[in-house]
């Protein structure tokens, strides 16, 4: 498994210059598809690259850093944002985190009046993001292949700003994310503990049937923008 160098302050302090360069998959206007703000308009800035592989993933073509992507400096993104005329903007992948200069760009975008959330794989911590900054976290499940990497860490420090998020594909990650959900006290350490289903893997019906079973407190979502559009469909 890969292993994964975290940001410290240092490396940080100093990455606030919308001169900085990064690697982009994609930018794209929708209807924001999952968490609390569901049904919004968004803006997503799509990083590109990531070093985890879940086995679910549905953004495979923003995973390797070696191919595809584009290079744009801090400005260009605030000036290819500015065209839709939207305020909420979120930062997913690939992997956002990897690319640490992230942090001085969400802080940017902040300071110019943007409601900024940033979905995150949850290897990396999350401590260093600025607290204005909405932290959406996935929980790596076991069927993701990836649950090992977790930081776990980041469990602590989470506030009601942030939503956690589990994806999947099977009665095991249900009662595997039962677990850390007690465990960590989610249901009071986060603002929205977030369960969905891995499109075409886990039926909507059966996850639905066990958190009613169980009471459990959680929201559950189905990735709106997939039923919108076709599930495979890139930009939406």
């Amino acid at each position: 498994m890969p292993k994964f160098t975290q940001p410290d302050a240092s490396v940080l302090e100093l990455e606030n210059s919308t001169e900085t360069e990064f690697s982009i998959s994609e930018i794209f206007h929708s209807i924001q598809g999952e968490g609390l703000r569901a049904g919004e308009r968004c803006v997503f800035i799509r990083m590109h690259g990531c070093s985890l592989r879940c086995s679910w993933c549905d953004t495979p073509y923003a995973l390797d850093k070696r191919t595809g992507g584009t290079t744009m400096k801090g400005s260009e993104l605030l000036e290819a944002v500015k065209q839709y005329d939207c305020k909420f903007i979120e930062f997913t992948g690939g992997e956002p985190l990897e690319q640490f200069a992230i942090h001085g760009l969400m802080k940017t975008f902040c300071d110019a009046g943007y409601t900024v959330a940033i979905e995150t794989g949850g290897h990396i911590d999350i401590s260093f993001i600025d607290p204005r900054v909405i932290r959406i976290m996935d929980v790596k499940c076991p069927d993701s292949k990836m649950s090992t990497l977790n930081h776990l860490p980041n469990l602590k420090v989470l506030t009601k700003n942030d939503e956690v998020k589990f994806v999947l594909a099977s009665r095991e990650d249900y009662e595997w994310a039962k677990n850390i959900i007690n465990e960590y006290d989610l249901t009071h350490a986060c603002g929205a503990i977030l369960m969905s289903c891995v499109f075409d893997a886990l039926p909507f019906k059966s996850l639905a049937e066990w958190i009613l079973e169980d009471r459990l407190n959680v929201r559950m979502q189905l990735q709106m923008h997939k039923f919108i559009w076709d599930p495979s469909m890139r930009g939406v």
